[in-house]
């Protein structure tokens, strides 16, 4: 998936506009989702939507598939907020509820307002789920660097996340090739024989990414490396005039629908 991932943010339409610009507009937009009434946050997944498969020309399958799967995350953590435990003396008569078992004088019960708010809490998470993966597909990793050099981000931190970063290719790569190995020798059929394949998978597959990683260590330093990753500077491509006029005007947009919904 990563390598798609890196596919996509290398090819897409959108690649050559600044990678500043694109930052900024996202993080603006994260915020607003974050602060802003369902409606408005109904708004940003469409108008990402809209960036991210027309203007980015980005498969829609990919995105909704990268959205669906972070959202399995929240689907996790649903029971814990949708359902409540209290005493059942204190829920005789209670409407709005309901009950799914008592145990020792307590009973477990599902109410409206916490459906509603499980709803607001979605729709808040796809609002901003949309607004990281349309920075994650329009934008290569390379550009992310450069916006967070420009941000005097500490050159440490950079060259931490340009060799995880690395690392993760040659983790999934290593994977792929001994899933490949073992199933070229009858591996991976059964239930238990999957099980089984598994477990040495993934003991073996540390210690063969880690040689894999200290070979590149010493190319680095066979090729001059002296502790100090050099970033391609960053260059501030231009902005279509269209697309700067439909940022401002949908900021302003949101803004004043937020401020109607907050004082009427």
């Amino acid at each position: 998936m990563i390598r798609l991932i890196d596919t996509v943010s290398h090819t897409n339409k959108l690649r050559f506009i600044s990678p500043m610009w694109k930052s900024g507009f996202a993080a603006a937009l994260i915020v607003m989702a974050y602060l802003s009434h369902p409606v408005v946050q109904l708004l940003i997944v469409g108008w990402m939507f809209i960036w991210t498969a027309l203007y980015a020309g980005i498969s829609v399958k990919l995105y909704s598939m990268l959205i669906g799967s972070s959202c399995l995350f929240y689907t996790a953590s649903l029971p814990a907020i949708l359902i409540e435990f209290q005493a059942a003396d204190s829920l005789a008569g209670a409407g709005g509820i309901v009950t799914l078992f008592s145990f020792a004088h307590w009973t477990a019960y599902v109410s409206d307002s916490g459906i509603h708010k499980a709803g607001i809490l979605l729709i808040r998470i796809i609002a901003c789920l949309s607004c990281f993966t349309f920075l994650m597909l329009s934008t290569p990793m390379s550009g992310l660097f450069q916006v967070m050099k420009k941000m005097r981000m500490p050159s440490i931190v950079l060259e931490l996340m340009l060799i995880m970063y690395r690392f993760l290719f040659l983790l999934g790569e290593t994977a792929l090739q001994m899933y490949t190995a073992q199933r070229a020798r009858g591996g991976h059929i059964g239930f238990r024989s999957k099980m089984n394949d598994m477990a040495i998978l993934i003991v073996r597959l540390f210690g063969r990414t880690m040689h894999r990683y200290k070979a590149l260590s010493h190319g680095l330093v066979a090729r001059g490396f002296t502790e100090d990753i050099r970033m391609a500077p960053y260059q501030a491509n231009p902005v279509p005039v269209r697309y700067q006029l439909e940022i401002y005007v949908g900021i302003i947009l949101l803004l004043l629908i937020e401020l109607w919904l907050r004082w009427r």
